[in-house]
């Protein structure tokens, strides 16, 4: 960074300065003094990017003297979230200021009449202040007046400090100890001063700011509280507990320490007793600055006797120091990280929500930005068409150089075992040292190619040439050093490194005693040892080679000439030792060298910008951009302190051009003299720019002698080729048109086109260019042909998809009807109704279907897929596709239509595999899916007795056993539709005339393929390997349908019902536990006092071989204290108990129906049959409920359900609403009893 002072603001009546205050966000600047001084003042700002550019403004915009105190202001502090100025002065008068129409008046006064006012510092949110006094009172109140709480400390106060959070505040008192207390005034420790140890005199706390991360941390875990004290030494903290804190001895007496807005950089400003040559010893001021991990910068020397104050403006970039009855300001150049290759700005900077560092890279043609976010950056260098970023590993012990080109997209990386302090980059090399020891890594070689790629594009064994040697060592002759394993065969230097430069020739190490290495590139053969007259801290070679340009500590350029006389050394000999020049400029902090002029150069110098050719500078201009690119007597420069105000959307217009003044004159020169005359002087100040300048001008008044001439001079091969073409074509108007295309103005060389009729012409021009908009308008306006017009439309079709504005390349692919670029473009707009359409309008066996059908498959979407498997001639891969995706359905139906037997095999297989890996649910869906619905049904059967032998949940148990039984409907229904399709095909595979004539025939043979359906239902039944399956397979849903019903019942207090209930599940043995069953019935006739059935049951349990020995004496003992009360006699008959043996109808035998709703038996006609089930339902029995109880179907002449679903009834409605679905989504025949969903014991 660079410091200079810039302007003195005198205070009348020569009233000493005591404090001062910039507040960062509005830019006022608060003033206190003596005799009641209190002044707000606020410099001029730059309203347009020109004056942006030149010098920060100084002149002032407001100088108002606030009248309030009488004796000297002591503090003063900004309250900026809410516009509030606090004042304090020597009686411990505290007076609030507010601003009221740009003008500031007393808000509250306060005065404590004891003490006076040491320190007030405000909360970083501006909600809390805090009042240190002398004595040690503290008062904390709040921004609107309020006090919060006060405490008399048993110590003096001397400073005071908020932690970011506001939790915490720091007291330091005027023996040099700092105490911490919360936020509340309770104390909690006492915080160490490392920088004391071994001091043993007496030493006061001075300054101490904590800087609150409002805009973001310059790194994770960096320094962020610094303490000074008076005797000059200093600690940097990360936090009030770090103990392993930054250690400085500035060597002065400190006054005062101030960290800047963004926490970067920590001012220290205070004297230092200076011993003049004739032994005089007198006090010097000046302000040191230091990093966040202190290193230091810069000193400013500060005309005067004691400095008292130092506060920041925001953003950094200026200073204001109170010296005696002065106001300093000195202007701060930051050392941004930041480099300009290939027309792309790229910098970093820090965001308040991120811990690592942003990298923006901005291509400053297209103003296009990539940004990356980059952990513990270092350092940025550029170079021709790549930029190099240095990070710190995590393992602190190394460090990375990560190699990236325009877009941020890093390229190569290298490991280094150095902290690159300095880095700089060529167009082949990354130069990166530390104190004492030089990394090169040639990156790239001469024929223009990265060196870790080889010539077909894969990465070496050896990545790159890389070389590392130590400063007072020659470099090894070794190419195929291990960089990792390298150890520095010698300590630290007594010369350490302090600038570096290099070109495509030479690198230049520059040291503290100003010697200054000089090697070969690539080679690093040392070449000689150059001295200065100083100590070196930015250098620079220009383009040949032949001169360097040096700034020194104090910010002074001189040149260094490698060989005197403009003379390179002879091959193979040892350079001269040079010579120092005498030329000298102070106050310069930045320096660019011309790319293809050795003697042009420009430097800024505090606020004017210098072009200089040879040592004769040209007049300077206004500016404080950075230097980027001089190239063409045109040098780039670009603002960024306005860029760093914004720096996620920079503006073009912070990007400027400079012209030298040669240019200018050609200019100039062109425009109001002759053409013979700017020859003249064109040649005395020759340079190629100048010659093309020349040239343009002639061609355009086609006099195309002096174009040859000035295309010679110009070493332009191609403009002379091109005055020739131009001599040969004859007609004054194509000549115009060509030389406008020349000088790239293609617009008015299409008019002239267009005036002459030759639209052939402007096409071809436009083509030439690749502007294929253009040619499509040409084209349509009534020029080319139909051939060209497709053509135009596939290239702005491909230009669209190279930017990935597919939606806009469909319309031209469209257009041009590319079919191969519209599947990529429907396939990434996830259009696949286009992608579907596509099939149908390519032919049959087209190679695109194969690629629609991969992209089909690749979302999920089968059935497009295997349509266009299909229609391409792959019906293999349609079948894989169907594999793939687990629609085994379409799959076995597409193999079967095909013939392809091995689907099977793969079906039995896979689900063997879930089987084995005990995914039965995948497998009973695998099954389902590929319409194997025996097998299917067989797997649900088995997982519902699982179920039912673990006694838990019998209602899952039921849903088992219905999706069994429908799986078992389908089966029926599948097979007696393919009957009846079979029957279509053959009747309708007869004559047309005889159909409808021969109806005998017709019933005869709609019987047999009745029976042939029926026949093959058997044949299934009986090949199944559980046929009761098929026999009837709602038998075991009926069972646990009825024990629940029952359950129901039973705890709704419906004994009887309960009972009867029961009486229906002696059917069941089979499915439910006899024992289960019959204490049931017990339990529910004990309650319905139907006492003989009771006592059938606890017959049943006690002849039950099931039942232990000690469980029937339980039951006799039961049944006795039962009946000996009540006799075994139910009050009325049962029905249920009546006709047939109950065995006989549990084996298949008739037995009358049964609603499913009640359990009772149905003896009217008042009732309504399930067409999924076949089971009954009394209407009586049913109320509101318009689904079958058992299978959850949607009843006959019923309206849909509520508890479905819109969806669900709508699909229902036209019939694509499977039973699976419509069970789950009906739950109102769920126990609504916790309790029922448990077997009884």
């Amino acid at each position: 960074m660079f410091v200079y002072l810039s302007k003195k603001i005198a205070i009348p009546n020569n009233i000493t300065v005591r404090c001062t205050s910039w507040n960062s966000e509005q830019g006022w600047i608060a003033c206190g003094g003596d005799d009641g001084l209190l002044k707000v003042l606020k410099l001029e700002s730059s309203a347009t990017t020109k004056d942006k550019a030149q010098a920060p403004a100084s002149n002032l915009s407001m100088n108002q003297t606030l009248e309030g105190h009488k004796d000297s202001v002591l503090v003063v502090t900004w309250n900026e979230n809410y516009r509030k100025l606090t004042s304090s002065d020597s009686t411990g008068l505290i007076i609030v200021w507010m601003l009221h129409k740009g003008m500031w008046f007393e808000e509250m006064i306060n005065n404590r009449n004891k003490s006076v006012v040491r320190d007030m510092r405000w909360t970083p949110d501006g909600q809390k202040i805090c009042i240190a006094y002398e004595d040690g009172a503290v008062i904390v109140g709040s921004v609107d007046g309020n006090r919060l709480w006060g405490k008399e400390l048993s110590m003096n106060l001397s400073l005071l400090e908020w932690s970011p959070d506001g939790r915490l505040i720091l007291f330091c008192t005027p023996q040099g100890e700092c105490h911490i207390y919360d936020q509340n005034g309770n104390s909690i420790s006492k915080m160490q001063l490392y920088c004391m140890e071994g001091y043993h005199g007496a030493a006061t706390i001075k300054g101490i700011d904590w800087y609150d991360g409002l805009e973001g941390y310059c790194e994770p875990n960096c320094a962020v509280l610094a303490i000074a004290m008076d005797n000059g030494r200093m600690q940097l903290m990360r936090n009030e507990n770090d103990e392993n804190a930054v250690l400085i001895d500035t060597g002065m007496k400190i006054c005062c320490a101030k960290w800047n807005t963004n926490g970067s950089v920590l001012g220290v400003a205070g004297s230092q007793a200076v011993t003049s040559s004739s032994g005089d010893v007198r006090e010097t001021c000046m302000v040191q600055f230091y990093s966040y991990d202190g290193q230091h910068l810069r000193t400013l020397r500060v005309p005067g006797t004691s400095i008292s104050s130092l506060t920041w403006e925001g953003g950094g970039l200026r200073i204001a120091l109170a010296v005696g009855a002065y106001v300093y300001f000195a202007n701060v150049r930051p050392d941004y990280k930041w480099g300009y290759f290939n027309n792309t700005l790229v910098y970093a900077f820090n965001k308040p929500e991120r811990t690592e560092a942003c990298v923006m890279f901005w291509d400053t043609n297209s103003n296009e930005r990539y940004a990356k976010y980059v952990k513990r950056l270092m350092s940025i260098a550029a170079a021709g068409d790549y930029c190099v970023l240095a990070t710190r590993s995590e393992d602190d012990d190394q460090f990375i150089l990560i190699l990236c080109n325009a877009i941020g997209s890093p390229v190569d990386s290298k490991y280094i075992p150095i902290e690159p302090q300095y880095l700089i980059m060529t167009q082949f090399h990354v130069i990166a040292a530390s104190a004492d020891v030089i990394y090169v890594w040639q990156f790239r070689s001469l024929v223009s190619k990265l060196t870790s790629l080889d010539s077909t594009g894969g990465l070496r064994r050896k990545e790159g040439r890389e070389r590392i040697f130590h400063v007072d060592e020659l470099p090894s002759s070794q190419t195929d050093q291990n960089i990792e394993r390298w150890r520095s065969p010698a300590g630290p230097s007594n010369e350490p490194v302090s600038a570096i430069a290099a070109s495509d020739k030479f690198l230049m190490i520059g040291r503290v005693s100003g010697v200054v290495n000089r090697y070969s590139l690539p080679h690093l053969s040392m070449e000689g040892r150059h001295l200065l007259r100083c100590r070196p801290q930015l250098m620079a070679l220009n383009c040949n080679s032949t001169r360097l340009s040096v700034i020194d500590i104090n910010g002074v350029l001189s040149f260094f000439d490698l060989s005197p006389g403009g003379q390179d050394a002879a091959p193979g000999a040892m350079a001269a030792t040079g010579e120092h020049l005498d030329f000298e400029r102070k106050d310069v902090w930045n320096m660019l060298w011309s790319k293809d002029n050795p003697e042009l150069f420009s430097m800024m110098e505090k606020t004017r910008m210098y072009i200089t050719r040879g040592l004769d500078p040209e007049e300077p201009v206004q500016s404080s951009a950075y230097l980027c690119e001089f190239h063409d007597l045109e040098i780039k420069a670009v603002l960024l302190d306005e860029i760093m105000m914004q720096p996620d959307n920079p503006e073009k217009e912070f990007l400027l051009t400079y012209d030298t003044r040669s240019l200018r004159d050609a200019r100039n020169l062109l425009g109001t003299c002759s053409l013979q005359d700017a020859y003249s002087f064109i040649d005395s100040n020759s340079h190629p720019r100048l010659w093309g300048l020349l040239a343009e001008h002639a061609l355009e008044g086609l006099d195309f002698n002096m174009a040859d001439k000035a295309f010679v001079r110009a070493q332009d091969y191609q403009g002379i080729q091109f005055v020739k073409h131009l001599q040969r074509l004859g007609d004054e108007r194509k000549q115009k048109a060509e030389i406008a295309a020349f000088f790239k103005r293609f617009d008015e060389a299409e008019a002239i086109y267009q005036e002459i009729d030759r639209l052939d012409l402007a096409i071809e021009m436009r083509i030439r260019l690749g502007d294929w908009f253009k040619v499509e308008k040409l084209v349509t306006s009534g020029a080319g042909d139909d051939k060209l017009l497709e053509t135009a439309w596939n290239k702005i079709g491909e230009y669209y998809a190279d930017r990935h504005k597919w939606s806009k390349a469909v319309t031209y692919f469209a257009q041009a009807k590319n079919s191969e670029m519209l599947v990529e473009a429907f396939y990434v707009l996830e259009d696949f109704e286009g992608l579907e359409k596509l099939i149908h309008a390519l032919p049959e066996g087209s190679p695109l279907l194969l690629n629609i059908a991969d992209k089909f498959q690749s979302v999920g979407l089968c059935e497009q897929g295997v349509l266009a498997f299909t229609k391409g001639g792959d019906v293999k891969r349609a079948v894989d596709c169907c594999v793939l995706l687990n629609q085994w359905d379409q799959g076995v139906a597409l193999a079967e239509r095909h013939n392809f037997p091995q689907i099977s095999g793969l079906l039995a297989k896979y689900a063997s595999h879930l089987m084995d890996s005990d995914k039965r649910l995948e497998a009973i869906e695998l099954y389902r899916k590929a319409n194997h619905h025996t097998e299917a049904a067989k797997l649900l059967v088995e997982l519902a007795e699982k179920s039912a032998s673990q006694k838990v949940h019998p209602l899952r148990c039921k849903k088992l056993y219905v999706l069994a039984a429908l799986e078992v409907e389908r089966f029926r229904k599948r097979m007696l539709d393919q009957q009846e399709a079979d029957t279509t095909a053959t009747l309708g595979g007869g004559s047309g005339s005889g159909m409808g004539t021969n109806k005998p025939s017709t019933l005869a043979t709609n019987a047999a393929t009745t029976l042939a359906g029926l026949m093959t239902l058997d044949t299934a039944s009986a090949s199944s390997a559980n046929n009761r399956t098929l026999d009837n397979a709602w038998h075991g849903a009926e069972g646990f349908h009825f024990w629940l019903l029952a359950h129901r019942q039973l705890y709704a207090g419906q004994f009887e019902a309960a009972m009867r209930t029961a009486l229906h599940l002696r059917r069941y043995e089979d499915v439910l536990d006899p024992v289960d069953i019959y204490s049931f019935l017990a339990l529910a006739s004990f309650y319905a006092q139907f006492f003989s059935q009771c006592s059938k049951a606890f017959i049943k349990l006690e002849s039950s071989p099931e039942v232990p020995e000690a469980r029937r004496e339980q039951y006799s003992d039961l049944a006795l204290s039962i009946f000996v009360k009540n006799p075994p006699q139910d009050p009325r008959g049962l029905h249920e108990t009546r006709g047939d043996n109950w065995k006989d109808h549990a084996s298949g035998g008739e037995r009358e129906e049964v609603c499913v709703a009640s359990g009772k038996t149905i003896r009217d006609n008042n009732w309504v049959r399930c067409k999924t089930c076949k089971h009954p339902s009394m209407i009586t029995e049913l109320g509101s409920r318009r689904s079958c109880p058992l299978c959850h179907a949607q009843l006959p002449n019923a309206p849909p359900a509520p508890s479905m679903g819109r969806e669900a009834v709508r699909r229902s409605a036209h019939g694509d609403l499977s039973q699976h679905e419509t069970i789950l989504q009906d739950q109102s025949a769920d126990i609504d009893d916790a309790g029922s969903d448990e077997f009884p014991e």
